[in-house]
């Protein structure tokens, strides 16, 4: 699923390939995508801007008299791509057509697995937080007047995919954070947190820090793993993400994490449920095995 970073860089690729260039006509949603129709049809330009893991999509009237956002989820596997009208992309889900007759161009919103969404909202979704990129002291504020909050009481590693408090970052942002922070994944969040202070202290470590500017590093990259001819930078990059030589485990969404060193305090209770969880299982398939049987 793209991240932080991803969605950022796609920004950027909209506003550049868009840049000067006039759209016309309606916009084009494909028969089999249930999101909602986008009632537009004028000329205008295209504008994009990027919260976490969200894209808002503006369409801006030539003439300034009126204005709609698209608010955009990626979903797995979702991108941009900006083409010829004759080489329109497989899985393009949603159209924008340049209005020049010569030369048509066309701006497609392509996802082969169709888990992206998009809605007619001005506003960004209320349940994530602000950017730890762009909006880095409103994020740093968010988590820890927050602390208090049941949520994290879970490990570390879970509570960083919270989109709540922790917008755009995703599974291999959180395993290169911790493990610059050298913070094992299964320690409780609360406590990994609780000693910072709202005002940052610039500490090597500063785990809510790193969520900054690690995505930073790969916007510097100008790529990333979603992007074929700029994979070689990116997976050098990467200290800690599918490194063989690092230790691995699933946690309570069984969601991998690559790490260094130990897991971590909660990670004993975590893999005692898990065995829990299969005894129990076991002695189901049992009991139920035996009453096919007697029938």
């Amino acid at each position: 699923m793209p991240e932080g970073p991803e969605i950022y860089l796609t920004s950027c690729y909209i506003n550049e390939v868009c840049k000067n260039r006039i759209f016309e006509g309606s916009v084009e949603k494909s028969d089999v995508n249930k999101n909602p129709d986008i009632p537009w049809n004028c000329k205008y330009r295209i504008f994009a801007t990027s919260r976490g893991k969200e894209l808002k999509l503006s369409l801006i009237h030539v003439k300034n008299v009126k204005k709609l956002n698209i608010l955009m989820r990626f979903g797995m596997t979702g991108s941009f791509k900006f083409t010829d009208v004759d080489s329109l992309p497989k899985h393009s889900h949603l159209r924008f057509y340049t209005g020049n007759k010569k030369s048509p161009k066309v701006l497609s919103f392509v996802d082969p697995r169709r888990f992206g969404k998009w809605e007619i909202n001005d506003k960004w979704s209320s349940d994530r937080s602000p950017d730890p990129m762009l909006e880095y002291e409103d994020f740093r504020k968010n988590v820890l007047v927050n602390l208090s909050q049941s949520i994290f009481n879970k490990p570390i590693c879970e509570v960083l995919l919270n989109q709540k408090y922790f917008n755009g970052i995703g599974n291999y942002l959180r395993a290169e954070i911790l493990y610059r922070a050298k913070i094992p994944p299964f320690d409780e969040a609360r406590k990994v947190l609780e000693s910072l202070n709202i005002s940052e202290d610039n500490a090597e470590g500063d785990i809510l820090r790193l969520c900054k500017t690690i995505p930073l590093e790969v916007v510097d990259l100008h790529g990333n793993k979603y992007l074929e001819d700029s994979q070689g930078d990116f997976y050098s990059w990467l200290r800690c993400y599918e490194n063989k030589n690092m230790n691995t485990m699933k946690d309570g969404n069984n969601r991998t994490i690559w790490f260094s060193g130990e897991p971590g305090s909660l990670a004993s209770r975590l893999r005692d449920k898990r065995k829990n969880s299969t005894k129990r299982n076991k002695v189901t398939e049992t009991k139920n095995h035996k009453k096919c049987s007697r029938k």
